[in-house]
């Protein structure tokens, strides 16, 4: 009898031990847009790499669509840990700290080669700052350029006067401000149905949004301005990091590492490519006119000097660092 106890209580320390050795952790990552959207599609690549580079022992669940959280609610779920891992729009929390909206000023950069040198600009002392509130930073990625979405055709910012503009961030609600249009708060989920209830007449925002919205359905206007190119930031929760063994951090770093280049390559690609099926499904896709360019870099000029003042000698010496 004590021998067959001795035998079940080797098997269940076996057994135990067997669990521990395989131990899993999950992750839940929040997003705001479709699972369609290159971003998303991108975050799923990223976790699918974690799973199989770190042996299935971290399982990262990817929520598009603000399924889990609200796009304004997902930076502080990451910090406060309601989710390990999160997506934000760093321009969208710039009233926060004036940073994370750089990359949000009209015309400051407005190409890729331009973005990468604005990111690593930016990328020190965004990090510095992630680390003081409890995060760290994995990855970033641009969206396409922005253009003008409009129900009418656009000569100059005057034709903007008095038109209901969907605003997702600080700097698109001071555009809309500058140029005389009524700014109305409108996160991407959100986007198709204000624009089929008439909240929404004209926007600022990539070909790849509106492809994802099928503003093609509600607005007949692009205008190729290339105003700016906002970055999406994937963050994580620093405890939750810190608790990974070593060769799984290893994993996540890496994946991300890999996330971050596939993510710049494919933002190029969806922007001709979106451009393609607006135009396919009846948009007019325009350059912009001399007098609307000229409007635009003048309200772009405002925005930098006024970001200028408010971020002080940190954002001098990064504008500085971005311009040498």
């Amino acid at each position: 009898m004590k021998r067959r106890v001795f035998q079940l209580s080797l098997a269940a320390a076996a057994l135990a031990f067997g669990s521990a050795s395989f131990a899993q952790t999950k992750w839940d990552l929040p997003a705001a847009y479709p699972a369609t959207n290159f971003h998303s599609v991108n975050l799923a690549a990223f976790a699918a790499d974690v799973d199989k580079a770190s042996g299935g022992k971290l399982k990262i669940t990817v929520h598009p669509g603000a399924s889990l959280f609200k796009a304004p609610e997902i930076k502080r779920a990451v910090q406060g840990g309601q989710a390990q891992v999160g997506e934000i729009l760093m321009a969208a929390y710039q009233n926060e700290w004036q940073m994370f909206g750089a990359d949000g000023l009209p015309f400051l950069a407005t190409s890729y080669d331009d973005s990468m040198k604005l990111y690593k600009a930016q990328k020190p002392i965004l990090e510095k700052k992630l680390a003081e509130q409890g995060m760290a930073l994995l990855y970033s990625v641009p969206w396409p350029p922005q253009g003008i979405y409009s129900k009418k055709p656009l000569n100059s910012a005057a034709d903007l006067k008095g038109s209901k503009w969907r605003a997702y961030s600080p700097s698109t609600s001071r555009i809309a401000e500058l140029v005389g249009a009524q700014p109305v708060t409108v996160q991407a989920a959100e986007l198709s149905q204000a624009l089929a209830t008439g909240v929404v007449e004209a926007n600022m925002t990539s070909g790849a949004t509106g492809v994802d919205s099928k503003l093609y359905e509600h607005l007949k206007f692009y205008y190729d301005v290339q105003a700016w190119l906002p970055k999406n930031a994937v963050i994580v929760n620093k405890k939750a990091f810190d608790a990974l063994d070593k060769p799984t951090q290893d994993a996540v770093l890496k994946a991300a590492a890999d996330a971050e280049a596939r993510g710049w390559a494919e933002s190029r690609k969806v922007n001709t490519d979106t451009l393609n099926v607006l135009k396919a499904n009846g948009m007019t896709i325009a350059p912009p006119s001399a007098q609307l360019k000229a409007d635009m870099q003048k309200v772009g000029e405002t925005m930098v000097k006024e970001w200028l003042d408010k971020a002080g000698p940190e954002g001098k010496a990064m504008l500085d660092a971005y311009q040498k």
